[in-house]
C-alpha cells in the first residue's frame, strides 16, 4: 500500500476512535497500524489497530473496521517451541456493528457477505452480531473472521499475549506482518 493511502486510512480510523470517545495519546495515534494483509485491497480487507500493551501474559488493543471492511479468517494456534497455548481473545464492540463469524452451526442468512474474490477463504459461518457494549470470547486455535456494518466499527480486544506474525490465515495469499 502506498504512503498516501496509508495516511488517508489512518486519518479515517482516527475519526472512528474520536466518534467512539476513545482517547488516544499522540504516540498511539502516530503508531496506529494499518494492516492490509498484503492484499492491497484495504477498503475490503483490512484492520486499523492501536496496541496499548502486549506482554508475556496479556494484550490490549483498539481496532477499527472501516464501513464494510473485514478482517480475514484466521486462528491463533498453540506453539510448543515457545510454550504458547494460542491466543484467547475477547472482543467488545464500542461503536457500530460487528459481525463475528466463528466455528459452529452456519447462520442461514448471514448479515455480511464478502466479495466473491474472498468468499472461498471464509469457512466458518456461525454469526455473532455485536452492538456497542456487547462482547464475545474466542478461544485458542478457533477459526474466526469479522466485519463491520455500514457505519464501520470500533472494537476493544482483551487477550492473552498476541503473536500476530504467527496467525494462521485460511487465505494463503495473506501476509499479516509486512517485512
Amino acid at each position: 500500500m502506498d504512503k498516501i493511502t496509508r495516511e488517508q486510512i489512518k486519518k479515517e480510523a482516527l475519526k472512528f476512535y474520536e466518534t467512539a470517545h476513545i482517547v488516544l495519546t499522540d504516540a498511539e495515534k502516530e503508531n496506529l497500524e494499518v494492516a492490509d494483509f498484503g492484499l492491497g485491497d484495504i477498503r475490503q480487507i483490512g484492520l486499523e489497530i492501536i496496541t496499548y500493551v502486549n506482554t508475556k501474559k496479556c494484550c490490549a488493543k483498539e481496532m477499527v473496521l472501516l464501513p464494510g471492511q473485514l478482517c480475514p479468517e484466521h486462528r491463533h494456534a498453540p506453539m510448543a517451541d515457545i510454550k504458547y497455548d494460542g491466543k484467547e481473545e475477547t472482543f467488545r464492540c464500542r461503536y457500530g456493528e460487528v459481525y463475528l463469524y466463528v466455528e459452529g452451526e452456519a447462520t442461514a442468512s448471514p448479515a455480511f457477505m464478502p466479495s466473491e474474490k474472498y468468499k472461498p477463504y471464509m469457512t466458518v459461518w456461525h454469526e455473532v452480531k455485536l452492538l456497542p457494549g456487547e462482547q464475545y470470547t474466542i478461544y485458542p486455535n478457533a477459526r474466526h473472521w469479522f466485519a463491520s456494518g455500514k457505519t464501520g466499527a470500533v472494537i476493544s480486544e482483551f487477550s492473552t499475549t498476541s503473536y500476530d506474525e504467527y496467525d494462521i490465515f485460511t487465505d494463503p495469499n495473506i501476509v499479516r506482518v509486512e517485512k
